[in-house]
């Protein structure tokens, strides 16, 4: 008879676990430090992030695996190959850029944010989004979705006596509860049609689903799509994304735009290439429509936006993350009409790796112009070269990198490789549509740029900064420079295999 008890491969689940530990560390200490020495809470968490980062770095060699099925090592629910590395590494070391944006951040909400509970809620968030990308089970994607996304609604709402955030969290819990419903029942009917959670076993058995159960597992393939489509910010299901960066605080928006993209993007991944891929003809035309609507709709909005509105800047910045969305959805979208659909997978994991950097990179600007403008209008940042004019040669860096101009050739790098994935799998539409929508974010990229070089109006506003603000934006200046001068680097890292 063999054994039921299961050795765990600690190295292979260290980075998560580590962020977990590191959580639970800062919840029991926040009960014996005092008010004076709370900020040294946040430094440890920022360590404990570097270190969970850290880990990444053993993991390199080979794939490994636990939490196998006992009988049979070849199906396991936790794997840590090249595709869940990378995740990993965009999850956490944006968190430990978003973490830094924290620091400045809470010391001037001058106690409106409890920072006990914020680090607690803030590591046990990068824990869950840490673990989604080596889920390879239905349950425990399930899982580490919701541990992901649950301490995030109270993040957003958590500034005390703030209407305005409350209102944002609210918004933010419904539509993602009702996500997460949609998704539980779609893999409910892929459950009952299969008999299995495992992603390698979903991918065998659909193919042969009773006649009697085939319109059950159609369902739950367009379900479970509904669910990851709200959690990626796809349009229509994206209504919740402009009210909520501008209601939580700076540095929560920051962490939603990548980390919780990076979630719902691997999530997507993980269900439709992997555990579906028989039913290529239901998600590959809708994947595609929704990367046309959501490009679309993203980029317009943000070209709406108008410079004197109160936090036009965060806004700006949120439709531009809708639009993003839309160009990470095409090559998972061609990954349905091509043959090689890991190099389609890895255009995917380039991009969203350009897009975290530089987009911190926005938002860690952002905060040091917030910390002077409290409205943090895109007006707020004119003549901010006569002020400071290193943060504003990388702000204009990060914006044409977003643009896709040089010398943001990182950025020019990445829409290329997702342009030639949509060619490639014959979608010659969707790269039409891609081009007019840079076309269109160019406007927008392009005038926020320049108002950066013109002439203030008045006296120059001074900005203060602090070294953990100094850092994030020194940080992913140096990752946006470093790739565009060796953007090729991007390639050969996101070479994933799937399979």
């Amino acid at each position: 008879m063999s054994s039921l008890v299961q050795s765990v491969d600690w190295l292979a689940i260290a980075p998560p676990t580590i962020a977990a530990v590191v959580g639970l560390v800062v919840l029991v200490a926040d009960l014996f430090v005092g008010e004076h020495r709370k900020p040294l809470l946040g430094w440890l968490s920022v360590a404990g992030l570097a270190a969970a980062a850290l880990m990444l770095l053993p993991l390199l060699d080979a794939d490994r695996s636990t939490f196998c099925l006992v009988g049979d090592t070849g199906v396991c629910s936790y794997t840590a190959d090249r595709f869940t590395l990378v995740i990993q590494f965009l999850v956490l070391g944006g968190a430990l850029l978003a973490a830094l944006l924290s620091v400045t951040a809470l010391k001037d909400e001058n106690k409106r944010l409890p920072e006990g509970e914020y680090w607690f809620l803030f590591l046990s968030s990068a824990a869950g989004a840490a673990l989604l990308p080596a889920s390879r089970d239905l349950a425990t994607l399930i899982v580490a979705l919701e541990v992901a996304s649950l301490p995030a609604f109270a993040l957003v709402g958590l500034r005390h006596g703030d209407r305005k955030s409350s209102e944002a969290a609210l918004k933010f819990f419904l539509s993602s509860v009702t996500a997460t419903a949609v998704s539980l029942l779609g893999i409910s009917f892929v459950y009952a049609a299969t008999g299995t959670l495992h992603l390698t076993l979903v991918a065998e058995r659909i193919q042969d689903v009773d006649g009697q159960l085939h319109t059950l597992a159609q369902a739950g393939v367009v379900l479970t799509l509904v669910g990851f489509a709200f959690k990626t910010a796809a349009v229509p299901f994206h209504f919740w994304v402009p009210d909520t960066y501008v209601g939580a605080p700076l540095p929560i928006a920051a962490y939603l735009s990548v980390i919780g993209k990076a979630v719902g993007f691997s999530g997507l991944i993980l269900v439709t290439v992997v555990a579906l891929p028989s039913y290529a003809d239901v998600w590959g035309p809708a994947l595609a429509v929704l990367a046309a609507l959501t490009m679309t709709v993203g980029n317009v909005g943000a070209l709406r936006q108008q410079a004197a509105r109160a936090y036009s800047a965060v806004r700006l910045l949120a439709w531009s993350s809708v639009g993003q969305a839309g160009y990470l959805l095409v090559p998972i979208a061609a990954a349905a009409y091509t043959d090689d659909a890991e190099q389609a997978i890895g255009s995917t994991l380039a991009y969203a790796l350009m897009y975290g950097a530089v987009n911190l990179g926005a938002f860690a600007v952002a905060a040091v112009v917030g910390r002077t403008h409290r409205r943090n209008r895109v007006a707020d940042y004119r003549g901010l070269y006569a002020a400071s004019p290193l943060t504003a040669l990388l702000m204009g860096f990060f914006l044409l990198c977003l643009a896709g101009l040089p010398p943001g050739i990182i950025g020019l790098f990445a829409k290329v490789t997702v342009f030639s994935a949509a060619v490639d799998a014959g979608l010659g539409w969707l790269a039409v549509v891609m081009a007019v929508n840079v076309v269109i974010a160019l406007v927008y990229y392009l005038q926020w740029t320049a108002l950066l070089f013109r002439a203030p109006e008045g006296e120059p506003a001074r900005h203060r900064f602090t070294a953990p603000l100094t850092a994030a934006i020194a940080l992913t200046g140096v990752l946006g420079i470093a790739l565009s001068g060796a953007p090729q680097l991007v390639l050969r890292f996101t070479d994933t295999a799937l399979f």
